[in-house]
């Protein structure tokens, strides 16, 4: 079967590009391994799918990690406003939480994938589902694509790699995309999990599942020297920590590494151990436990420190040793957490890692190895934080793509 432009993969990237090339007389085909589009999708946000976030597009680039810059171009061309403007013509209400977080009105990932998909039919886009791609090839003699699924065969001017990362591998995306790009001559940066909780070796919060702390600065410790800081909030589970500002944070973990974490919230750890120490000693009558609720901390977290510490519950401030105040200074302040490792691609709600951002140019999403292969979304080597980001950067690559296919075969007429 011949087509126009082939777009491997129905995600949020694949869907949209589809519905930018589509029309136009085009043939445009979507390659879908499972039996609907969309899967990943449709588990979004906890089946609510956070769509984008509400903040100006130029402090999205803040959210990508340190490959951020690559998706400005297709940010600034298709952004937060133009997505939002683009449901809400399709006739989807979306509405904003207090963390500026958007959703679709119904809060149902459903509704969303409905849009992309009416979009697709109104634009002539075919999709074909249980079409698992074995094979993709590009011979230089024609200039054609040519791709290989278990029972049928396609060839096409123009490819699109849609594919998605690692994580979710149930829903489909379980990294095809990159034995595609590497059989093209794509060199592949190692794919890890990203938004993953952190499993702590030794881990003392097991009892505490459920307790989070707002905001609080995390930082990130490699041979005893600091290589990151950051903030966000943190949840203590029964088997990891977890939360955005963890889940942000774990793009940058490596087993091993030290993650520290500053319960109290202070801006200033030598400030607040010089005030601490003068707390101690000027009030040392009172129980140690009393002095600790003055930083609002939950209860059954400052026991676990008493606990931890061998500090009994009557236990005075002058009965208090200078070993035993340090320690606990540090354990209200930077906490330190040494790493066993991440939670696997099943519990990750990202990837990193993926087709080397080298290799692609970012003003058309185009490889810079085939001429007519283009990529969109998860299966490059970018990851945003949580906050809707990630699906705003995938639509924004997908439209680009065919955005640049568009353009692309205007000048060649």
């Amino acid at each position: 079967m011949k087509a126009d432009i082939i777009i491997i993969g129905s995600g949020p990237a694949g869907l949209f590009a589809a519905i930018e090339a589509g029309g136009k007389e085009r043939r445009v085909l979507v390659l879908e391994r499972n039996s609907c589009a969309g899967k990943k999708l449709l588990i979004s946000g906890a089946g609510q799918c956070n769509l984008t976030h509400d903040g100006d597009i130029k402090d999205f680039l803040n959210f990508y990690g340190d490959n951020g810059r690559f998706v400005k171009h297709a940010l600034f061309k298709f952004s937060n406003e133009n997505l939002i403007e683009f449901f809400k013509k399709n006739g989807l209400k979306l509405i904003c939480n207090e963390g500026g977080k958007v959703f679709p009105e119904t809060l149902k990932s459903s509704s969303v994938l409905e849009v992309l998909l009416k979009e697709c039919r109104k634009k002539d886009v075919n999709i074909k589902y249980n079409q698992r791609v074995k094979e993709a090839l590009h011979s230089k003699e024609s200039g054609l694509f040519y791709i290989k699924t278990e029972d049928s065969e396609y060839e096409s001017k123009y490819l699109v790699i849609a594919t998605g990362g690692k994580s979710y591998g149930n829903t489909g995306s379980t990294g095809d995309g990159y034995i595609f790009a590497q059989k093209l001559g794509h060199t592949i940066e190692k794919p890890a999990p990203a938004l993953a909780p952190i499993y702590i070796k030794g881990y003392d919060f097991k009892e505490l599942s459920g307790l989070s702390f707002e905001n609080r600065p995390i930082s990130l410790w490699r041979n005893n020297k600091k290589i990151r800081s950051s903030s966000g909030d943190v949840l203590l589970t029964h088997k990891n920590i977890s939360g955005p500002g963890i889940l942000n944070f774990s793009r940058y973990v490596l087993p091993g590494d030290i993650v520290k974490i500053n319960f109290v919230g202070a801006k200033s750890e030598e400030e607040f151990r010089s005030s601490f120490i003068k707390k101690v000693t000027l009030n040392g009558k009172l129980l140690v436990k009393t002095i600790l609720k003055e930083f609002q901390l939950p209860k059954r977290f400052t026991d676990k420190l008493l606990e931890l510490l061998n500090i009994p519950e009557d236990h005075r401030c002058a009965e208090l040793n200078k070993k035993t105040r340090s320690k606990l200074i540090e354990m209200l302040i930077s906490f330190p957490m040494e790493v066993e490792g991440l939670g696997e691609f099943h519990l990750a709600m990202a990837t990193r890692g993926g087709i080397s951002l080298k290799e692609v140019s970012p003003k058309t999403m185009e490889s810079r190895i085939v001429r007519g292969l283009y990529f969109a979304g998860e299966v490059l080597d970018i990851d945003g934080d949580t906050g809707g980001y990630n699906i705003q950067a995938a639509i924004s690559m997908g439209r680009l793509a065919a955005d640049s296919i568009s353009q692309k075969e205007e000048e060649g007429k």
